[in-house]
C-alpha cells in the first residue's frame, strides 16, 4: 500500500515562507513523479508542482513559478516544496501525489491533471494571512 506522509504546513503572513514535506512508501516503481496539488475553500483540486525520480525534471504551475521550488531526495523517498513570497491565493490543502512517471509531467500535475492522480496524502493547510 502506497502511503504518503505530508509535513509543514501552517500559517504564515503574506510574503513568507513556508516549507512543505512528503514522504512516500509502499511504490514499489522508483520511475515515478511526485509533487503537490492544492484545493483552496470553494475551488477544484490544481496541481501545483512535481518532479520526476529518475530524472530529476521539473514542472510548476504557471502561478508559482518563481516562488516555489521543489526538490527530491532519492534515498528517503522525499520530496519538498519550498515555497516563498506567498499570497493569499496560495491559501488551501495541499496534497502530496505519486504517480508512475509514464506521461510528461505537465499531464500529471498540470492545474487540470487531478484525474491522472494515482495516490493521494492526507493534505497539510497552508493560510496565507494578509
Amino acid at each position: 500500500e502506497v502511503q504518503l506522509v505530508e509535513s509543514g504546513g501552517g500559517l504564515v503572513q503574506v510574503g513568507g515562507s513556508l516549507r512543505l514535506s512528503c514522504v512516500a512508501s509502499g511504490f514499489t516503481d522508483d520511475d515515478y513523479a511526485i509533487g503537490w496539488f492544492r484545493q483552496a475553500p470553494g475551488k477544484e483540486r490544481e496541481g501545483v508542482s512535481c518532479i520526476s525520480r529518475t530524472e530529476g525534471r521539473t514542472f510548476y504551475t504557471g502561478s508559482v513559478q518563481g516562488r516555489f521550488t521543489i526538490s527530491s531526495d532519492n534515498a528517503k523517498n522525499a520530496a519538498h516544496l519550498q515555497m516563498h513570497s506567498l499570497k493569499p491565493e496560495d491559501t488551501g490543502v495541499y496534497y502530496c501525489v505519486l504517480s508512475a512517471y509514464d506521461k510528461p509531467l505537465p499531464e500529471l500535475c498540470g492545474p487540470y491533471a487531478s484525474d491522472q492522480v494515482e495516490h493521494w496524502g492526507q493534505g497539510t493547510q497552508v493560510t496565507v494571512s494578509s
